[in-house]
């Protein structure tokens, strides 16, 4: 998103280049309204008057559950930071059918928790020690999450799931990163020239932030029956046990592509 101050006035030429080639909005707001509603954003006093022009990258992502958790299966947990620190966690319990595999050589454990429409699955990569999301870090490539996740490694089975509620919000200064690779131009009020965004030669960024929001709790969608608890289930279920009650990791995959929208640690929800 491209926000300008709302005196200035966007060339009817450069909304159409926008929407066509970045498949974009621009939006014209007075900066009161702008900083009220993404004011975690940037810093107090960083939008003053002399603003002109900032860049936003700003995603939210609050994925409903195919199969949410009951509220009142969650309780108050003890979510262990390292060997010797633990804190009190509002822990989720599910037990339910999951793609599931454990990698002995790896020393952990995945889980696939599927979102509504099962276009997108959250994955978690659970290190069987408490302290050992270091060593699964060093040891992980895309290639071999690809391998770990596929279908001919997990396989259907009945888990007893404890998953912390966690939201995970991550803030990057691209200002100082465009500057690094040569964007310098664009924030000098005295080299700039965005004349084609506005007419006017004035126009200077003045910030270019990215910030991602990830947020997990119980809400989603019931399955619309329980007979998808057992399917794949041919006997009397064992039970799986994966519980975050440590540092793990989860990624946001795009099934059908396997593409990776989201990825983070969890290390202290």
């Amino acid at each position: 998103m491209v926000t300008c101050e709302n005196v200035l006035m966007i060339s009817c030429n450069f909304q159409k280049i926008f929407k066509k080639n970045l498949v974009c909005l621009h939006e014209d707001l007075p900066f009161s309204f702008f900083a009220e509603k993404i004011k975690d954003l940037f810093p107090e006093g960083s939008l003053d008057s002399s603003t002109i022009m900032v860049l936003v990258n700003a995603i939210y992502f609050k994925g409903q559950w195919h199969q949410k958790f009951k509220e009142e299966n969650t309780v108050e947990e003890e979510f262990w930071l390292n060997k010797d620190r633990s804190k009190s966690v509002q822990m989720m319990k599910e037990m339910n059918t999951f793609n599931f595999t454990s990698l002995e050589d790896m020393q952990v454990k995945i889980l696939e928790i599927p979102y509504k429409g099962a276009e997108l699955s959250m994955m978690l990569l659970l290190p069987n020690e408490v302290d050992g999301l270091q060593k699964l870090e060093d040891k992980l490539t895309a290639e071999k999450l690809l391998e770990w996740t596929s279908s001919q490694n997990m396989r259907k089975s009945q888990v007893h799931l404890h998953l912390p509620r966690f939201k995970v919000e991550e803030r990057c200064d691209l200002k100082a990163i465009l500057v690094a690779l040569g964007v310098v131009d664009a924030f000098s009020s005295q080299d700039a020239d965005l004349s084609g965004i506005t007419g006017k030669h004035r126009l200077v960024v003045s910030e270019a932030v990215h910030k991602s929001f990830v947020e997990v709790n119980e809400e989603g969608t019931e399955a619309a029956a329980a007979t998808g608890i057992s399917t794949g289930i041919t006997s009397a279920p064992r039970y799986e046990h994966f519980h975050c009650d440590h540092p793990f990791l989860f990624f946001i995959r795009h099934n059908k592509t396997n593409s990776i929208l989201f990825l983070g640690r969890v290390s202290s929800p």
